[in-house]
């Protein structure tokens, strides 16, 4: 019996966000579906010990979901939106009855589904939210927990972001290749958040989420998978970039952490500990899209990163170079944050107070008032001008804004320390 009920949490695990996005094309309804596959988990732990294992589990699973979902169809009111439904679903069954329930083929909805849970149309946050549901197999409560959300406050934007996608009739597809390039983005950038969630937490008592990293690189893997099945992939090289992008930061999850838990600066990481296979990796699909010659944001900043993967020693690092990078992404995607990472390269590359007159320009101090590395490069580049006072002010500003207690950690001890010979860099 533990072996069945093994067998029957691992097909979930493995194959939920591919059964759901099936289930999903069919019912056009994510809490039909996803009522339907958990009544298909239950048949599968009554019926598996009695009859067997199936040949095919995962198939087995979607087709019993699928009649489960028919059943609640049926027993809920004949709306016309639930009759065309179960003659669609009718019509699939139809097609279908020459073959094996175990054997059947489930068709891969997952990349329109990835496309449905990052529409326009809803709110960057439920976007977030529902990716990591419904693609990442998170619960409610552990959404909740990573963002540090009241549950029910992440429960009801769940909720709210399913029925308005079924109310408005948001189409459940991969958008046509004129669109495709905007749509993606949207994907791009709900990968990219969940992501920098998980390797710099905002909020809370740990610096890092490794179980949201770890999600963004397999949905990362996911997303160039299904493009590149769709042939889609050559359209769209910026996918390539962000998986080398996160792969190439994830490398150095190993040493951003002390011992204690306490945030260990790039500089000062212990580059043994990088991870060398995943900085391969990044290093060759990176080069994959920069052969494409189609260049993006994503792809600029996995350069950036890979010039510090290449860094035997920090002293190695080519500043200039990633200084020039940065100017190019700034011209490609302006924000007041790329160009505050631009001016920390600068300052590497040519000194502290050409760096400080870069930062103290009126505008980007108004744009970056209130973010807490602003305030913190400012006063490392003060104190390594050695202007000392100045650098205890901007470090209490720092801390003023700053709500992660590792960092704030971090940053009172150079606050207590600010006359040591110690180096503040952002771990870019």
């Amino acid at each position: 019996m533990d072996a069945i009920h093994r067998i029957v949490a691992d097909t979930f695990h493995q194959e939920a966000d591919r059964i759901l996005a099936s289930l999903i094309s069919s019912v056009r309804d994510f809490e039909l579906a996803e009522d339907a596959l958990q009544d298909a988990m239950l048949v599968a732990l009554e019926r598996w010990p009695v009859d067997g294992v199936p040949r095919n589990p995962s198939a087995w699973i979607t087709t019993t979901a699928r009649n489960k979902a028919i059943d609640r169809l049926r027993r809920a009111s004949t709306l016309a939106r639930k009759q065309a439904v179960l003659q669609e679903l009718a019509e699939q069954d139809a097609q279908e009855a020459t073959a094996e329930m175990e054997d059947r083929a489930i068709p891969d909805e997952r990349l329109k589904l990835m496309f449905t849970c990052c529409h326009p149309a809803l709110a960057l946050d439920s976007q977030v939210a529902l990716t990591l549901h419904t693609l990442g197999g998170l619960s409610t409560p552990e959404i909740a927990s990573a963002f540090l959300v009241p549950l029910p406050t992440m429960a009801q934007r769940l909720v709210r972001a399913k029925r308005k996608i079924r109310d408005a009739g948001i189409p459940y597809r991969v958008p046509p290749t004129d669109v495709l390039e905007e749509r993606v983005d949207a994907v791009f950038c709900v990968l990219y958040l969940i992501f920098n969630e998980g390797y710099t937490a905002t909020s809370g008592n740990e610096l890092m989420r490794w179980d949201l990293c770890d999600e963004a690189i397999r949905l990362a893997r996911v997303l160039n998978m299904l493009l590149t099945q769709e042939s889609l992939l050559s359209a769209v090289p910026e996918s390539l970039g962000l998986l080398a992008l996160l792969l190439l930061h994830d490398s150095r999850r190993g040493a951003r952490a002390g011992s204690g838990g306490e945030m260990v600066l790039l500089e000062e990481q212990d580059r043994s500990r990088w991870n060398q296979d995943e900085i391969q990796e990044g290093l060759g699909i990176l080069e994959q899209a920069l052969r494409m010659r189609r260049p993006g944001p994503y792809q600029i900043q996995a350069a950036i990163s890979a010039l510090h993967a290449q860094a035997k020693r920090p002293a190695d690092t080519d500043w200039a170079q990633i200084a020039a990078l940065y100017g190019g992404l700034m011209r490609m995607s302006p924000s007041p944050v790329i160009e505050l990472n631009r001016i920390v390269a600068v300052a590497m590359a040519d000194g502290p107070l050409r760096g400080l007159a870069l930062l103290d320009r009126p505008a980007l101090r108004h744009a970056l008032r209130d973010y807490h590395l602003f305030h913190a490069t400012r006063a490392d580049l003060l104190r390594r001008a050695g202007r000392l006072d100045e650098a205890s002010q901007a470090y209490s500003q720092a801390l003023r804004l700053c709500h992660n207690e590792r960092e704030r950690a971090f940053l009172q001890r150079r606050l207590a320390e600010v006359s040591t010979p110690h180096t503040f860099m952002e771990d870019l």
